[in-house]
Order: C-alpha cells, then sequence, then structure tokens
C-alpha cells in the first residue's frame, strides 16, 4: 500500500521538461486521459452518487416523518410547494456548480494548490458533518428541496470535461 507521501511524488516523463504531477483523486491519469483516467473518473462519481442517493433516502424519511403530522389539505400543499422547490433547487444546484467550475478554469490552481485546497475541505468536512446532524432535524421541511440542490451541484461537478486541477497542472507542465 502506498503511502500518501509516494502518491504525491511526480512521475518522470520521457520527452518532456518536467514530471507528471499527482492530482487528488486523478493521480497521474489526467495527462493521458486513456482508460485508467476515465476509469478512476467513473468509480469516483459512482461512489458519490452512491453517497448521494442515501442522502436522498435520508431527507425523504426526515420529510415524510414531518409531513405525517399535517393535516390533508396543508399536506397537499406543502407537497406541491416542495416539488416545485426541489426543481428549482436542482437547477440552481446545477447552475451554481457550472459557474464556479467556469471561474475556476479562469483561474486554474497549480497541483501543489489542488492537493492543499484538497487537505483543507476534508479537515472542513469533518466539522460540517458534526453540524450537520443538528440541522438535518430542524430542517426536515425542506429537505428534499436540498438534496435536490445536491444533486444539481454534484452532477454538474461530475460532468465536466476538464477538471480545473487538470488546466492548472498543464499550464504548470507548459511553463
Amino acid at each position: 500500500m502506498a503511502s500518501r507521501a509516494s502518491s504525491e511524488v511526480p512521475v518522470p516523463v520521457p520527452g518532456r521538461r518536467g514530471p507528471i504531477p499527482a492530482l487528488p483523486g486523478l493521480g497521474t491519469t489526467w495527462y493521458e486521459r486513456g482508460a485508467r483516467y476515465w476509469l478512476r473518473r467513473t468509480v469516483g462519481a459512482a461512489l458519490w452518487f452512491a453517497v448521494l442517493a442515501f442522502f436522498c433516502y435520508i431527507a425523504l424519511v426526515l420529510y415524510g416523518s414531518f409531513r405525517a403530522d399535517l393535516s390533508q389539505t396543508v399536506r397537499t400543499v406543502w407537497d406541491w410547494t416542495q416539488a416545485l422547490a426541489s426543481c428549482a433547487a436542482l437547477i440552481w444546484g446545477w447552475q451554481l456548480q457550472r459557474r464556479d467550475h467556469h471561474k475556476k478554469l479562469l483561474d486554474p490552481p497549480t497541483p501543489a494548490q489542488a492537493r492543499q485546497a484538497k487537505r483543507a475541505e476534508t479537515r472542513r468536512s469533518v466539522w460540517l458533518t458534526l453540524a450537520g446532524r443538528v440541522l438535518f432535524l430542524i430542517a426536515a421541511p425542506v429537505m428534499p428541496a436540498f438534496a435536490a440542490w445536491c444533486v444539481g451541484w454534484v452532477v454538474a461537478a461530475f460532468t465536466v470535461r476538464e477538471y480545473p486541477s487538470e488546466v492548472g497542472a498543464r499550464r504548470a507542465l507548459e511553463g
């Protein structure tokens, strides 16, 4: 099993000035974009979608427990409101992720910046997970819309042609 330090060691490339830097989640497969690259992207997306499916299930269970206490009329109105809000949130999540992607493509991170951002994101996610457990109970009435926003955001994140970290690494190799 390779250590984190060994996975960050750049791979020398014959005929190139510098070695290929390893990117978080992609390793060095981003350089040639062959079958291994697409396999890594597909497996990564499949894992995210599995987590997202579980999250949507939990969101719907929490929402179901909330709506069980409502009268029939209020429940119908709230369900339709939730359906419309979920559609809007799905589109909003997609657009937000696409705008962020385009912004990052204008100033892509270097490989070192990409690794540093991934480490910082991992540290933050632990605290957000702990804080999020309490918010799940409070947000039960709007969980389907929040889950739809997450679906839009994740789908947009994985359906891009090239990640900003790849663009930054290519520019770092060229310059």
